[in-house]
């Protein structure tokens, strides 16, 4: 039940707008660091955006050191969180288990796992056959190789936005739900006046974390935060007897993105679209049933005999090199367009976020992900995107 939000404040020290995973997590950081007037603003109701309809991945294995570091830290914090801030959130460490069926994939894959290494990460290659007895769900024909990190798995994405929140109104921050900003002046004090169908409030530090719709945020204070919303599909499988006492690795397809966890009693799966075009479609489409029908005929053809229960679509916020725009133009700070790992980042980029607006060092360099690298011809692409 949706109860209503408190007054708006005149003045906040901090206002973020978004109320998702990052959301959450910034504020929560913020306060917890001592920011005594954190207020969030969110369109609708917390995490009701792309964070709860995502397939609550957590993994470290990508292409971009950055994300390899940041994957990392969240596992280290996702681990830690019944302690901090103080929710169970379900974490199941059952690993990551990329299947590679192409020589260009198994290349970029081994340089990875070799960076992965580096940088303390457990990812490993496997056989074909490791792979087989891993996820036994599986069919090998085609397969060359396949990767696997232990530390990886999935958690309940609601659970992380309820124990972040929580945590931030108990150190103090406010929450309002169904707040829409409509419009943000700056006064030419560095004060940014944000002005919602609710009430205005003014601050000092603005932080975007409106997910795929931060591009309209971005526009009313000028700055270009080039983010698409494109819609993905999940599904849900009956339950399955077989898997009641198997671990099951949470298996990606690379070359179709066709992708299954354990969900239950049952499996959560999906694929993205290469026919997918950008809007805020939340509506379920079978367009793309024949080829994940397909891609589940080859990679796992059990499941076709496996009711389906139902699904849902949500929104991917993409960026042209599908890697994230954080960073800031003067007092407007953002977190967004995370192009799918958006969940599994969140506790790592509340961190982040807090050090930038308090002026300190992040425990990581995150400029080169500034929102300026497009115009400066300098993407940073990330290749382990499903």
């Amino acid at each position: 039940m949706t109860t209503a939000s408190p007054e708006l404040p005149a003045q906040a020290e901090v206002v973020v707008i978004g109320g998702g995973v990052m959301g959450t997590s910034i504020a929560f950081h913020l306060a917890e660091a001592g920011v005594r007037d954190v207020v969030v603003v969110e369109r609708d109701d917390l995490g009701s955006g792309s964070t709860c309809k995502a397939a609550g991945g957590v993994r470290a294995q990508f292409s971009d050191e950055l994300n390899i570091r940041l994957g990392a830290r969240s596992i280290e914090l996702f681990q830690r969180f019944p302690q901090r801030p103080g929710q169970e959130i379900d974490l199941h460490q059952v690993g990551y288990l990329f299947l590679l069926s192409s020589d260009d994939d198994v290349t970029a894959f081994e340089r990875n796992v070799d960076l992965q290494n580096s940088l303390g990460v457990r990812s490993r290659m496997l056989t074909v056959e490791e792979a087989r007895r891993m996820s036994p769900l599986i069919e090998t024909d085609g397969l060359l190789a396949a990767t696997f990190s232990p530390d990886d798995g999935h958690c309940t994405p609601e659970s992380v936005v309820l124990g972040y929140a929580t945590a931030a109104r108990r150190f103090g921050a406010r929450l309002h739900t169904r707040t829409t900003v409509r419009s943000i002046v700056g006064t030419g004090s560095d004060t940014f006046r944000v002005e919602t169908d609710r009430g205005t409030v003014s601050t000092p530090n603005l932080v975007c974390a409106a997910g795929a719709w931060s591009r309209e945020i971005g526009e009313m204070v000028g700055v270009d935060l080039p983010v698409s919303p494109l819609r993905r599909q999940i599904m849900f499988t009956e339950a399955m007897p077989e898997l009641h006492d198997r671990v099951t690795p949470f298996t990606i397809d690379f070359g179709s993105t066709f992708y299954f966890h354990r969900e239950g009693r049952g499996l959560l799966f999906g694929m993205s679209d290469p026919d997918e075009t950008p809007g805020f479609k939340l509506d379920m489409s079978d367009a793309w049933l024949p080829r994940l029908t397909e891609a589940i005929g080859r990679r796992a053809p059990r499941l076709l005999d496996v009711g389906v229960r139902d699904g849902w679509a949500g929104l991917y916020e993409v960026t042209p090199d599908h890697n994230a725009l954080i960073g800031s133009a003067g007092r407007f700070f953002y977190a967004t367009g995370f192009s799918g790992h958006g969940f599994l980042q969140g506790p790592a980029v509340g961190e982040v976020v807090r050090d930038l607006v308090l002026g300190r060092e992040p425990f990581v360099d995150v400029s080169s992900l500034d929102a300026s690298r497009f115009a400066a011809d300098q993407a940073r692409p990330e290749l382990n995107c499903v």
